[in-house]
């Protein structure tokens, strides 16, 4: 049988609800007979917490209640709490110290993310398992993890989110989604992926753009030679200015080899923007001489004129373009003795 605690020492507090940044603790007032009678007639309570580098206490709480709530606390983090007792006779004691164990934070959007960006499967499992996080919860950029992991090629990662519900359809804030976001940089693996998972060409983001589109301005030939193949329409248009990605190669990159692998695939070279534009036109205007080039041996018509009434030498001339003007030149002249050579045949020598 144990002996009984002297009545001159305390009883710790009592221990009540633990958060991962709050503890709730109580003590019983059996002393206090007037709890709410002048000041000389009550005990009152300090409750210390113990700093664990010097082992010294310094008080928390001090007051008449009989309970009170730490909060601020460190999750997954050891406490010490004692409390003193002042009784009306101004008899001053301790109790024993107890001691508490804060619980781990739980589960966020910022650890699933955290998980994903260092790759670690195990890590994004463990978050996923605990039911707590939303599989498609947006970092602070707006990206769900399988946007994430489309961007970084991470393709076994992708696949877990999956497997725990992840939306490959979810879009950003401009309507892209991860197929797009693949597309972009270029991970072939995660685009066949995404596809066998369900993701369309016929997406669009919010401008009205396609997969193609994004994979043309990354630049990624193993990419759009796979879209095309795999029967993603190569004269798609976005809706804000009718730009084909053979456009958009004219508009931005100016790069040759990719522009190639789109006319090859039977891509337009003379198709018109919303303004009349050629890929031609637009390549003139960005100075992309190699493509000019590519452009014109492939067939583009160089006397095409937009809205405007302007053409691709007027645009060279406006903007002193001068390699181009001479390559159009250039174009023009042979055409001009094709045709001679057409005539002579033809006609033979009238003279």
């Amino acid at each position: 049988m144990n002996p009984a605690k002297s009545p001159d020492v305390p009883q710790p507090p009592v221990i009540g609800k633990v958060s991962h940044h709050s503890i709730e603790m109580s003590w019983m007032n059996g002393e206090n007979k007037s709890p709410t009678g002048p000041a000389e007639h009550r005990t009152h309570f300090s409750v210390e917490q113990m700093d664990p580098k010097t082992h010294t206490f310094s008080s928390i709480y001090i007051g008449y209640s009989t309970r009170h709530l730490v909060e601020e606390l460190k999750s997954s983090t050891y406490y010490s709490f004692r409390l003193m007792v002042t009784r009306p006779s101004g008899e001053c004691s301790f109790s024993p110290a107890v001691s508490v164990f804060t619980n781990r934070e739980p589960f966020n959007g910022k650890n699933l993310h955290q998980a994903l960006n260092r790759e670690n499967e195990q890590e994004l499992t463990t978050v996923l398992q605990s039911g707590v996080v939303n599989v498609d919860v947006n970092d602070k950029m707006g990206l769900t993890p399988l946007m994430v992991a489309a961007q970084k090629g991470f393709t076994s990662l992708a696949d877990i989110l999956v497997k725990h519900g992840a939306d490959i359809n979810k879009r950003d804030s401009t309507g892209k989604n991860s197929l797009m976001q693949a597309c972009y940089s270029g991970h072939l693996d995660m685009v066949k992926y995404l596809r066998n998972c369900g993701s369309t060409w016929q997406s669009r983001d919010t401008d009205g753009c396609s997969p193609l589109h994004w994979a043309v301005d990354g630049g990624h030939l193993p990419v759009i030679t796979f879209l095309i193949q795999d029967g993603c329409e190569v004269d798609v248009m976005d809706k804000v200015s009718l730009w084909t990605p053979l456009m958009r190669v004219s508009a931005i990159s100016g790069n040759a080899a990719v522009a190639c692998v789109l006319l090859q695939a039977g891509a337009d070279v003379n198709v018109r923007d919303k303004a009349g534009k050629t890929p031609l036109m637009v390549a003139v205007l960005n100075n992309h001489v190699e493509l000019v080039k590519l452009l014109l041996d492939s067939g583009a018509d160089q006397h095409l004129k937009n809205e405007y009434g302007a053409g691709a030498a007027d645009m060279a001339k406006a903007f002193g373009r001068q390699n181009i003007m001479n390559l159009l030149d250039k174009i023009s002249m042979e055409d001009s003795n094709r045709l001679t050579s057409t005539e002579q045949f033809c006609y033979g020598d009238k003279k």
